[in-house]
């Protein structure tokens, strides 16, 4: 390879096939993997290992050491990203699915948007050690964030309340007249008979 790539080159190529060689470990695991485990648990894991690696980052001294970091950080970033469709899936009916697959695009996007200059711009004011470290409080916080956000418990179906819709309703077809409205259980999801989240066990 060196007779055809120039050295930093080849050090590039290089570090990116370790990263993508993390996210293709990932990949291999994660249909066995998300048998066993929430799609919340592996998510907010490899979330974990982004925030590790770009700490360990700051400790780097050479470039030997910075290619098992790539590793562990495109593993980390798999495993965040790859079930983010089942977690869509589960989160919205069928009809509704092409708008929150797009809204979850731009959004992402959008904070990449924001970070992919601000890690440009702290490199080269400050240097890559601080630039390590920034990012990681950055993602640290974004963790925090999810693991506070998206509760533990997470079942599927919730019983909850209805006290706008008709009696006659047919989305009400199981339910039970009670407290002044309607409860039934079923899986929730946003939708336009659900336009907000149970706010506590009462109204579920």
């Amino acid at each position: 390879i060196s007779d055809y790539f120039p050295k930093r080159q080849r050090a590039t190529a290089l570090a990116l096939a370790a990263f993508g060689g993390g996210s293709m470990v990932a990949a291999l695991i994660l249909p066995r993997l998300l048998d066993d485990m929430p799609d919340r648990k592996a998510m907010l894991a490899g979330a974990g290992i982004l925030v590790a690696g770009l700490f360990v980052g700051f400790a780097v001294a050479n470039y030997a050491l910075l290619l098992p970091v790539w590793f562990a950080l495109g593993l980390g970033y798999s495993l965040a990203q790859t079930p983010s469709g089942r977690l869509l899936r589960r989160s919205s009916h069928l009809e509704d699915r092409p708008a929150l697959f797009a809204a979850q695009f731009a959004l992402s996007h959008a904070c990449w948007l924001i970070t992919y200059p601000l890690a440009g711009w702290l490199g080269a004011a400050f240097g890559l050690p601080i630039t390590f470290v920034a990012l990681g409080l950055l993602a640290a916080a974004a963790v925090s964030a999810a693991a506070v956000l998206w509760p533990a418990a997470d079942p599927d179906e919730l019983d909850h309340m209805h006290d706008t819709l008709e009696a006659s309703h047919p989305h009400l077809s199981d339910a039970a007249a009670a407290d002044g409205g309607y409860r039934h259980r079923h899986a929730f999801v946003i939708d336009r008979h659900h336009t907000r989240w149970p706010a506590s066990p009462r109204d579920r």
